[in-house]
């Protein structure tokens, strides 16, 4: 039988959390969280960056899940301003963790605000080791918690970004780069703005290219 994308649900601190998961067939597969948008404009799993993540993992031999935060489609509970989004997205680690006990890598992933509590969680979790931000927001959202930051990543942007001044990605790209033992890459795809309109293509290109170069060293 082929494998195919199932849906689960997971137990998290709010009750159950709706989840999509890929599981590879290839023993030792590495693994990989994608999180969603803001749930409050309305953001989901089914989002089309997150997806786009999701897929990219897929087709390069990773368990993959991708889930809705709290309160959002059929998960419990209800929106919790990032610290509860946050505990779900470690329950959906553990439970990932527990599928495949065997891995040998472990990646996390966000796009926009998912990419946020992708950071803050690759910070509590010394098992992640790579990381893929998609349209981080530095601007908004307080980045310095991560110095110093415990891996390497991707951090791919919009050069059009309407949401993000473009000094604001600079200004974290000089303050990552400072660090010494890890490379965190920042892409910049020129015609794209935040959401990545007709720009899906690009963004998917740097992502599975930064996937088979981090992957291959192990």
């Amino acid at each position: 039988m082929e494998n195919k994308i199932v849906e689960v649900f997971i137990p998290g601190p709010a009750g159950r959390i709706e989840a999509k998961y890929f599981k590879s067939k290839k023993p030792t597969s590495p693994i990989a969280i994608v999180l969603q948008p803001h749930p409050q404009y309305g953001g989901t799993m089914n989002n089309k960056i997150v997806v786009e993540l999701f897929q990219t993992f897929m087709e390069n031999n990773f368990s993959v899940c991708r889930f809705n935060f709290r309160g959002v489609g059929k998960s419990d509970g209800e929106f919790d301003n990032g610290q509860g989004e946050l505990a779900d997205a470690a329950a959906a680690l553990d439970w990932l963790e527990k599928e495949n006990f065997d891995n040998s890598q472990c990646w996390v992933s966000g796009f926009s605000f998912g990419s946020l509590i992708a950071m803050q969680l690759l910070m509590r979790r010394p098992e992640i080791n790579r990381f893929i931000s998609v349209s981080p927001q530095p601007n908004v959202y307080d980045f310095s918690f991560l110095t110093p930051c415990p891996s390497s990543g991707l951090m791919v942007y919009g050069k059009k970004d309407e949401l993000v001044p473009i000094n604001y990605i600079k200004d974290l790209d000089k303050r990552l780069s400072l660090q010494k033992g890890i490379k965190v890459e920042f892409q910049q795809v020129n015609e794209a703005n935040h959401f990545f309109s007709k720009s899906e293509g690009a963004l998917k290109k740097i992502i599975d290219k930064y996937i088979k170069h981090e992957t291959a060293l192990y």
